[in-house]
Parts: structure tokens; sequence; C-alpha cells
């Protein structure tokens, strides 16, 4: 089923859902509860089409998270509109509420509500009809139908009972026929209900020609609860006899007994847990062939419709509407005459069964019972499960041995693991909601996780033998870092002698070049001075031959000045001999200062180069030694945090 067409019904899930299957283990039908989770949240909802609307998840969750549906609302909407209404009352509403009765009856009045009859008096024509049904067709072992959670039960649940109800309407449907067909009113009818259910009943195609709302006294008084009513008075307009005591348990039983005495066997069953259980048992016993009662008077509720579904939940405790039943039944059986025919009552205890009897008869001889007979149709909602779908609702929920399949807890809400498995196979209900397939689960979850531990302790071991490796590897780096820090430190400081070093000589080549130049200087300063001395050597050859010519023509005289002549000439051949010598030198000795300052100056370009160089090695030792720090500080810290993850 969609689950947009769950919770549609009359009694419905609200927001208290907790899960709890309280519900599930408390209803009848299996096929009423729809285990879901919405949002991570479990949740019970309930399947209208299959529900009986018997109330007892109602009175089972204590989160108070099932409500129900009625015409409340509805009904003081029509009146408020001036819809001509008239009301039905239950014989329950003033055993529940007998201060207050006359006073509700009087406030609908003032709001337009017309006729009020008591529907004890719809009662007295049903045993009326049961009486006469039951003799005119020798129908025993029938099944009283004035409780639609029963008929709903048996049309959906066990339609092979259909032929054992007997066809005479409940109390409510007898008052609203009589009230349409003999009184002639013509209004729409509301039904003062002790019961939820009613509302199925009066939607019935046979029926809702008849009455229109079904308005529980639950939601009624809720309504009225802020309403004085101390200034209002209403009486209901039909008399009654012991239909009045219809609503407790046993109700039906004691009015047959009046008629019939105590010989006839009347069956009573009441109460959910047990009405449902009897029914599944009494099909079998009719199918049998076995005596049977004389009739069967079922109701859902275990004390009746005094304290229906549809009744206030505080009133269920309180014994005070057991004795006001009990004046209502005094006040019926104390009645001598029946004041209509000037008659002996039917009701009074004076009179033997027979009279009573006979005169029951006359006080409805105008009605005729055709009017009253209902019909019934099977209306099967039960769903088969096959013993395969058995199967594999049990394989989803993990039980995999008969010792699982029959542990039989309860605690899902059905009676047996069995039921548990159709509900899951056939999608009413969740594996999850079984607690030992949680159980098995959580266990299988532990062994897993004690698997994942051991394996985590293997794995923390690895770890921790990994760390101590790594850790060991970092103390080498950082042992490394250290020793290049020390390296480094060195280099730095050879790199910044070294370039003091290459500073002098730049500063002694300089110094270098500069003698050079001026020993260069000298040497071109000497050649200068042997050209000079070559020219004074020329003359003073020149002046030596001139000389010697001289001394040559004065004869003996200037012999003596001849060889002074030719010495100084010897002197001046000497001397540019000596001269042309030096030339000779200069000529070799300057272009070798000049090389030797080519070299120099090459040299001093190859110091500046090493100077350069050298300064970025010491500026890359400064370098390294700030990232060697950086490197060691970000070894200290994955060092910590590699002991974080291990421990």
């Amino acid at each position: 089923m969609e689950i947009g067409n769950l919770n549609s019904g009359l009694v419905y899930t609200n927001d208290q859902c907790i899960g709890c299957n309280h519900c599930i283990s408390a209803c009848p039908i299996f096929e009423a509860n729809y285990s879901l989770e919405q949002d991570g949240k479990p949740l019970i909802y309930v399947n209208g089409e299959a529900c009986i609307h018997c109330g007892a998840c109602i009175d089972a969750c204590h989160h108070h998270a099932r409500s129900f549906r009625d015409d409340t609302e509805e009904f003081f909407a029509d009146l408020k509109k001036g819809e001509p209404i008239s009301l039905l009352v239950a014989p329950a509403f003033i055993a529940n509420y007998p201060k207050e009765y006359a006073k509700v009856l009087g406030y609908l009045k003032s709001l337009g509500a017309n006729h009020i009859i008591s529907v004890s008096f719809g009662a007295d024509i049903t045993t009326w009809g049961y009486l006469n049904y039951i003799t005119k067709y020798n129908f025993t072992g029938g099944i009283s139908q004035p409780c639609p959670a029963i008929v709903d039960y048996i049309e959906k649940y066990v339609p092979e009972l259909i032929p054992k109800i007997v066809p005479v309407h409940s109390p409510m449907m007898c008052a609203a026929i009589y009230v349409r067909k003999y009184m002639k009113i013509k209004d729409k009818l509301a039904f003062i209900s002790p019961c939820i259910a009613k509302k199925s009943e009066i939607s019935r195609p046979n029926n809702r020609q008849y009455v229109s709302y079904n308005v529980t006294f639950d939601h009624l008084m809720d309504k009225l609860r802020e309403v004085n009513l101390s200034f209002y008075e209403g009486v209901d307009e039909l008399e009654y006899g012991l239909g009045s005591v219809y609503p407790q348990p046993g109700g039906l039983k004691e009015n047959v007994e009046h008629f019939l005495g105590k010989d006839v066997m009347v069956r009573q069953i009441e109460g959910e847990s047990h009405a449902y259980h009897f029914l599944d048992a009494y099909v079998k016993r009719v199918k049998s062939g076995k005596q049977l009662p004389f009739m069967v008077d079922a109701l859902n509720c275990a004390n009746g419709c005094l304290h229906g579904t549809g009744v206030e939940p505080e009133t269920a405790e309180n014994d005070d509407v057991l004795f006001e039943i009990n004046v209502q039944r005094n006040k019926a059986k104390s009645s001598k005459r029946d004041k209509k025919k000037d008659k002996i009552s039917p009701w009074s205890k004076w009179i033997t069964y027979e009279k009573r009897l006979d005169n029951f008869n006359v006080q409805f001889a105008e009605l005729n019972l055709e009017d009253f007979i209902c019909r019934y149709q099977e209306n099967k909602k039960a769903v088969s499960v096959s013993e395969q779908q058995v199967k594999a609702g049990f394989e989803d929920m993990k039980k995999d041995s008969q010792e699982k399949c029959r542990i039989d807890c309860g605690a899902c809400g059905y009676e047996s693991c069995r039921k548990m498995a159709e509900a899951v196979a056939i999608g009413l209900n969740r594996r999850e909601n079984c607690i030992h397939y949680g159980k098995d689960a959580l266990e299988e979850e532990q062994r897993q996780l004690r698997e994942i531990t051991k394996q985590l302790r293997e794995t923390q071991k690895k770890k921790q033998v990994l760390y101590e490796e790594i850790m060991e590897d970092f103390q080498q780096i950082k042992s490394s870092m250290g020793e290049l820090a020390e390296g480094n430190q060195c280099s730095a400081e050879d790199a910044t002698s070294i370039a003091q070093a290459v500073g002098s000589m730049s500063s002694f080549t300089e110094m270098l070049r500069d003698s050079m130049k001026q020993v260069a200087d000298a040497v071109q300063g000497y050649d200068e001075m042997n050209e000079d001395i070559i020219k004074i050597s020329n003359k003073t050859g020149m002046l030596a031959l001139n000389a010697g010519i001289e001394a040559a023509r004065s004869g003996e005289a200037g012999k003596g000045f001849g060889v002074i002549a030719n010495r100084v000439r010897e002197l001046s051949e000497q001397t540019k001999e000596a001269v042309a010598t030096g030339k000779e030198q200069s000529a070799i000795l300057l272009p070798a200062i000049q090389k030797l300052d080519d070299k120099t100056l090459e040299f001093l370009k190859n110091i500046d180069n090493i100077n350069q160089g050298t300064s970025a090695l010491a500026a890359s030792s400064e370098e390294i030694a700030a990232q060697t720090e950086m490197v060691d500080e970000i070894v200290n810290r994955i060092a910590e945090k590699m002991k974080e993850v291990v421990d």
C-alpha cells in the first residue's frame, strides 16, 4: 500500500508516535498496522481499509499517539448554518453524564437541534426484532450486531460467519428508521455516540439515508468544555424500557432473558482481546455442526458501550456509570403499566415471561419487521501469505534455525516470530523491528568491531614500528642537517676569508699594475735618453773625426791630439754600440712589460669574478643556513604530529 493511503481512516497515528509496537500487540487485525521509517524515525501507521475501528490501539498507546476522526466539527458547523438536525442519543450518554445529560441536550436545542430521541427506544425495537426473527426462522446460534466493530470483523476476516449475524439493525439504526418511517421526521440525524466505529455503520450504502453525523462523547464534551451549561435544560421525547441497559456488558442478554427466561443460553462476549479469538473459534464450531447457543451477545469493548471507544478516557474507571445504569434498569422494571396502551408494561418484573413477551409484541404491533432487517456482504481484507513468503521473511530477518524462528518474544508486537516473518514478507513491517534481528546484528557488529580493533592494534603496532623507523630517519636527517649547517658555516667563513684574501690580491695587483706602469714609463724615458746620447755620440764622433783630420794636418804637433781624437771616436762608437744594445733590450722589455700588464689586467678581472662568486657563495651559505633551520623546525613538527597519530 502507498504511504499516502495510510492514516486516512477513522483511526490514525498522530505526531506522538515513537514506533514502540504496543499498538500492534493490542490490535486484533494483522493487516491494520504498517511499520515505517520516515526521516530516521520509526512510525506505525494505520491502514484504514483493514482497520475495524475497535479502538484497542487507542487504549493501549501510553504515548497518546493514536487519534480518531468523527463528525463533531461538521455537526456544529451545520447547526450554525441552520441545517435542520435532530438528535439520536445513545443510552450510554445519560449513564456517563447523568448530571450534564439534560443540560447538554438543552444547549444543543438552543443551537437549533429539533427532536431528541433516545436510542434506548431503538434498543427496545432491536430486542423485539431479534426475538421475532429468531422465533420466525428458528435462527439459533446467531450473533448480535449492535457493535459495528464486530460486524466489520466478520465481513472482512471471517466472512463464513456472515450468515450467522442476526439480520436486525442495531439500536441506533432501528431508532433512525423509526424516526424516518414512523415519525416522518426528515431532518438530518446526528448520533450522540460512544463509539468510533458507528461512523462505518452509518456510512454503509444502505444506511447513508438515515444518519448523517457520528458525534462522539469525547469530542462533543471537549467542544462544550468552555460552555456554561447551567442555563440549559432538555429532555428526550420517547419512552423506553430495558433498552437503556444495552450499553452495559450483557445488556442484550438481560433483555432476552427478561422475555424468555434464564433457561435460554445467551453467550456473552466482550473485549478486543477475547471477542475476535472467540469469533475465529466460533467458525469452526459452526462448521463442525456442534451445538450452538441461543444467540451470541458480542461487544468489542470490555466494559460495553458504557466505556466505548468514543467515550472520554477518564470515565473508564468511574463506577458511577454502572450505578446510573442500575437506576435506569430499576426504573424500567418498576414500571407496572404502559401509559400509551394503558396496559401492563412489558418491562414490568411483576408479570410472567410469557406475558411480558405478549405485551412486548402488542407494544410494537404497528411495526413491520422487514423495515428493520439489514443485509451483510463479504468485504474480505485478510491477506494470505504463502510458505515461500514466510521463508523469505525469516531469511530477511536472518532467522536461519528452528530455534530462532520460534523465539516468539512478542517484542515486535506480534504473537509469534512466524507472524512477524509474514509481516516482513508482505511489507507490513521491517526486519529492524525484530529485537533479535537487532540483537544479532549488534552482536555481528560487535564481532566485526572486535576484529577491526584487533586489526587496528596490529596496525598500531606496525605504525609504532614505522614511527620509530621514521623517527630514526628524522634523527639522521636532523643530524645531517646539523652537519650541513656546520659545514655551511665553515664554508661561509672560508668564503669570507677567501673574499678577504682575494680583496688583498686585487689591491696587490693594482699596485703591481701601477709599478709596471712606472717601469714602462722609466724604460720609455730611458729610450728617449738613449736617442739623445746617440745624437751626442754622433756629434762627438764627427768632432773626433774633424779633430783627427786637423791633427793630421798639424803633423808631429798634432799627433797627441790625434790620439785623443781617435779615443774620443772609439768612445763614441762604443757609446753608440752600448745605446744600440740598450735599445734592443728596451725593445724586448717594453712588449714583455705590456704583455705582463695585459695578463695582470686579466688576472685582476678573474680576481673580481672570484670575489663576486665568493660573495654569492657567502650569501648562499646564509640562505642555506636559514633553510636548514626551517627544515629542522618542519621535521620537529612532523615528528610531533606523527607522535599524536601513533598515540
